[in-house]
């Protein structure tokens, strides 16, 4: 036969790729498996509190769920356990075990836990030990979950979708008043910012972080239409329910299926639930009274509405897969000597190995960080089509991923955590500042203060470059408000809608950008309005002891300040609620500066207005602002003139002399630092002119939702 020959043989029955991405004969495949993974032999150890739990019975049953998918080139597997949270080094032999039995690469399996803390003990943590006996049953049994799907492949299609429910997922951690801080487990008074302070706490002033409440739906059905699989994602912590029980991932992969064999008889359709970016977030709106609720039916809403979602999928018969894996290090929070000698001390006065308190699960914790002080993370990036993963060994607070979605270059971004490992929380670097059990350094919360943003740099690039796209930039949307405020061209426009770092990026074309200073959360919901659009997001800073400077220079004693304000501190807490707004030098010991602020005990809720040092207010106004309420509020002032508005009508007028002509402005608080602004501030505007009544009266014409 001649050379020809063989080469039309070739092309004729060879599935080769173009461009080296899509076989000529594309055919998809997908399977999925459910294996039965709950303990056998009781009592077993739990490790889903401060303190080591034993369980010798259980409520429902565990499971492992596996999805693998086929494109024809490469596969790919996903995972999710009913476990609270396992290792690396237990997962990573396993992904061998399983590219050994069907082929599918390690790099190409990603393993997740739901983070139930109703199930026996994968790996150590806090007070609580790893079950090894369990951990020998659990291994072979997840090989054997993948191993079955993988065995199941099918030709199928698969489309994805998203909504969200903001009805089943709140912020757990709230920021508390200044003088009602907690105390840390090494005897500091740190705690501005706690998860679960109760519900309706009159300690607290508001959340600390926002809430991703997307669930996001990967469906696969047969090439005939046949539900085959639905991989959720959601990010709600957990519910709570005794152990042994998968939680509330269970009941909803229950319920879920009930909806779908309803409509599909005979279907053998496999439900998973995978966690979220849940490390800051539960089912509890603590804002509210409690609930009258229970597991069963907050599972089954849920699935209600996934169920109700999948009709807005449209499938697709073939996806490219890609999968992406990248490694990185960080360093501990290591104890420095004194808090080594503390945690050895109260360790040789244990009377037994096991900690009985929160002081004594700590001090164990730092002798962990000290035999282990770094630690390799193993991150994940998966493609799907248009449908992009971000798996991540991490506890992850809801605003990274938040950054993480909004910045993918993908049509859809699903994020897994507790993937492939179990290394802590990683919160972002402001919220180290307001303390609490998330940042407290033990094996649940050890890295590095700068983890996060590094965490999401890496995975942002991985998802790049599977894409073949750049990521998407984060600019505020577009609103009527903004155009409102550029047209009075102000020398400088902070909309807040930070989500990191230390800089308050200026809006307008003067580049005036501010420098956030000590503690503040970003990404809090602002005010919403008409004005800002139907369906958009605005987003507020909540300062919490910090402010934010900023240098401006050309503005004289005639100049506007204007913005938002959302004061959470009760008036009663102290003399001086907080200042809205300072201008002046750094130490504040110009006797001409200006101060906007509300009163506290005296003149409770009403604005005042006070120069240089002085605390005590040269103007005060009539009317008292509403705690935990937006008001939109302005300074006027016009050579020794100063008028001040509250939502859009004049509350305050009068002669206060020569103005500061310092070029250094602080909003959320004063330069000396006295009583910072305790709550939430948008939408700032200084112009180097004044702004007439009717201006002004357009700004705060905004109809506030509820």
């Amino acid at each position: 036969m001649t050379r020809a020959f063989f080469l039309v043989i070739f092309f004729i029955f060879t599935p080769l790729l173009l461009n080296g991405q899509e076989p000529i004969n594309k055919v998809f495949k997908a399977g999925a498996a459910v294996v039965d993974i709950s303990p056998t032999n009781f009592p077993v150890i739990v490790n889903g509190g401060f303190l080591e739990a034993l369980a010798k019975t259980k409520v429902d049953d565990l499971y492992a769920r596996a999805l693998v998918l086929d494109d024809g080139k490469t596969q790919i597997a996903l995972v999710v356990v009913d476990s609270c949270m396992m290792p690396r080094d237990f997962l990573d032999p396993i992904k061998l075990m399983v590219q050994e039995t069907t082929g599918i690469p390690a790099g190409n399996i990603m393993i997740s836990a739901t983070h139930t803390h109703s199930a026996p003990a994968a790996m150590g943590v806090l007070g609580a030990r790893a079950d090894e006996a369990y951990k020998s049953f659990l291994a072979p049994q997840i090989v054997r979950a993948i191993t079955l799907a993988h065995k199941n492949k099918v030709p199928a299609r698969i489309g994805w979708t998203a909504f969200h429910d903001d009805e089943h997922t709140f912020c757990r951690r709230w920021i508390y008043q200044p003088d009602k801080m907690l105390t840390d487990p090494f005897g500091d008074k740190t705690v501005r910012a706690n998860m679960h302070p109760g519900h309706k706490n009159p300690n607290v002033i508001g959340p600390s972080g926002p809430v991703d409440t997307a669930i996001t739906l990967l469906s696969v059905q047969t090439d005939k239409g046949k539900p085959l699989a639905i991989f959720a994602n959601y990010s709600m912590h957990y519910y709570g329910s005794p152990a042994v029980s998968a939680d509330y991932y269970g009941h909803f992969c229950n319920a879920l299926n009930q909806n779908i064999n309803a409509n599909s008889p005979g279907s053998n359709n496999v439900s998973i639930m995978s966690q979220g970016t849940s490390g800051d977030l539960m089912w509890m709106n603590y804002g509210d009274v409690a609930p009258k609720r229970d597991v069963q039916t907050f599972a089954k809403n849920v699935a209600d509405r996934c169920y109700k979602a999948l009709e807005m999928i449209s499938y697709k018969d073939w996806v490219p897969l890609e999968m992406k894996e990248s490694l990185l290090s960080f360093n501990k929070r290591t104890p420095d000597k004194k808090r080594e000698e503390w945690a050895r001390s109260l360790i040789s006065k244990m009377k037994t190995s096991l900690p009985k308190n929160r002081d004594e699960v700590y001090a164990k914790e730092q002798l962990y960080l000290l035999e282990k002080p770094s630690a390799e993370l193993k991150l994940q990036a998966i493609r799907i089509g248009g449908l992009g993963i971000a798996a991540i060994p991490n506890e992850v607070f809801g605003i990274t991923g938040i950054k993480i979605k909004e910045q993918s270059p993908f049509e859809l971004t699903m994020n897994i955590e507790l993937a492939n490992g179990a290394e802590g929380y990683i919160p972002p670097p402001e919220q180290h500042s307001l303390g609490g059990y998330t940042t407290w350094p033990a094996r649940s919360a050890a890295l590095e203060v700068g983890a996060e943003p590094k965490i999401v740099e890496a995975l942002l690039l991985s998802l790049e470059q599977l894409s073949k796209t750049k990521r998407k930039l984060r600019t505020p949307a577009a609103c009527d408000y903004e155009q409102i405020i550029s047209k009075a061209f102000p020398a400088a426009y902070w909309r807040f809608e930070d989500s990191e770092g230390n800089t308050a990026l200026d809006s307008s074309p003067n580049k005036s950008h501010g420098r956030y200073l000590e503690r503040k959360a970003f990404y809090l919901p602002g005010p919403q309005s008409i004005v800002f659009g139907e369906h958009k997001s605005n987003h507020a800073v909540h300062f919490a002891g910090g402010n934010m400077v900023a240098d401006i220079k050309n503005i004289d004693d005639i100049y506007t300040v204007e913005g938002w304000i959302w004061n959470g501190l009760p008036f009663n807490a102290r003399n001086i609620a907080g200042y809205f707004f300072s201008r002046g030098t750094a130490g504040d010991n110009d006797p001409s500066s200006d101060h906007l602020g509300i009163g506290g005990t005296a003149n409770p809720g009403h604005l005042f207005y006070s120069k240089g040092n002085s605390l005590t207010p040269l103007l005060t106004g009539k009317t008292a602002v509403s705690l935990k309420h937006w008001h939109h509020v302005a300074l006027v002032h016009k050579g020794r003139k100063v008028t001040i508005y509250l939502d859009g009508k004049k509350e305050i007028e009068g002669d206060v002399g020569a103005s500061s002509r310092n070029s250094t402005f602080c909003i959320g608080g004063r330069l000396d630092g006295l009583f910072s602004w305790e709550g939430k501030i948008d939408e700032v505007a200084i112009y180097p002119n004044a702004l007439d009544q009717k201006e002004i009266s357009l700004r705060a014409s905004i109809k506030l939702k509820p």
